[in-house]
């Protein structure tokens, strides 16, 4: 009886490839030509699958996803590294032919329909992970990750993010590094505050009275700012947690009269499309957030298909865009 490895070695692809032709993975990325030849050698060796009954019911039921946001949808017109995400996700779910509903702060939809995956998207209670999981055991997390969970995470390594705007103010010569930042749940710090923190004060750089927490919007980071300034005894360099809070971060140095970068330099995170239009042009980290929400649609009609029960953790990478805010 012919195997997928017979198949793989004569059409000179891998298993992976030849498994999902056969499969019919709407996901899966390759040439016409080499689907064809797979199949024509498939046909050729006489290669059956114990499973076609199986995929082909399976193939006529239409999977429907849940999306569920720990931040309320107005969120997303004040950040839209939010909208992103969200956008990455149903474009997805609308190209493999998907029902998707969407639910904003963690408050979970009425559905008669079955749900067969679920995307829990930023760092949600454990409450809200409690109802998902009595709806299905297909989750997947996005913009958020936890080495310790069981399911699967579309993340960005946003500790390694940290360390990487730490170490490109030390290599410029600051002594001093401040921190202006938000959170998703009360009384928890985010992972880059976290990681900055801890790492700085490793470095020296960095001390506690140097970090301002509030939420994830311009208007926080305008009144951050000011609180900061105000002290009259503040850092030369600025970790911003977000490109909205940074902009809220700028009106109020610029309402200070001070000069960015010479007196103040920042570096924020997103890349969000009027970054590069703020005055001065902000410095930060391109983040790819809407191949995060694509990621993790990708993952949950994997699992589904492959009954895969080991966990993945995929980051997706960031890039550093220096601009005017730095020097």
């Amino acid at each position: 009886m012919a195997t997928l490895k017979d198949i793989a070695t004569e059409a000179g692809v891998s298993l992976a490839t030849v498994s999902r032709v056969l499969n019919d993975d709407p996901t899966l990325s390759v040439k016409e030509e080499t689907k064809h030849r797979i199949l024509e050698i498939a046909e050729k060796l006489e290669y059956k699958t114990s499973n076609t009954k199986a995929l082909a019911t399976s193939k006529k039921q239409q999977q429907h996803f849940m999306a569920v946001y720990n931040y309320k949808q107005e969120a997303e017109v004040n950040d839209p590294y939010y909208l992103s995400i969200r956008y990455g996700i149903e474009t997805q779910c609308s190209k493999l032919g998907i029902e998707l509903t969407n639910c904003y702060n963690g408050e979970i939809a009425d559905k008669n329909s079955k749900v067969s995956g679920i995307i829990l998207v930023g760092r949600n209670s454990s409450n809200v992970l409690d109802k998902v999981k009595s709806l299905s055991d297909n989750i997947c997390f996005v913009d958020f990750s936890d080495t310790h969970s069981p399911y699967d995470s579309v993340d960005i390594d946003l500790a390694r993010v940290s360390k990487e705007i730490t170490d490109f103010f030390i290599a410029q010569g600051y002594q001093r590094i401040g921190f202006i930042g938000g959170q998703d749940l009360p009384e928890v710090a985010d992972i880059r505050e976290e990681a900055f923190t801890e790492y700085g004060q490793l470095k020296g750089v960095v001390s506690s009275k140097d970090i301002y927490r509030g939420d994830f919007s311009s208007s926080s980071g305008y009144k951050l700012a000011k609180e900061m300034l105000a002290t009259g005894d503040y850092p030369s360099a600025l970790f911003v947690a977000s490109d909205s809070i940074a902009i809220g971060v700028l009106r109020a140095i610029h309402e200070h009269g001070l000069k960015i970068p010479e007196d103040i330099a920042l570096i924020s995170v997103n890349d969000i499309p009027t970054a590069k239009f703020t005055f001065p042009s902000l410095s930060t980290v391109r983040i790819h957030s809407e191949m995060m929400g694509i990621q993790g649609v990708n993952l949950l009609v994997e699992k589904l298909r492959d009954g895969r029960t080991l966990p993945l953790q995929v980051y997706v990478p960031s890039k550093l865009k220096l601009r005017d805010t730095t020097k």
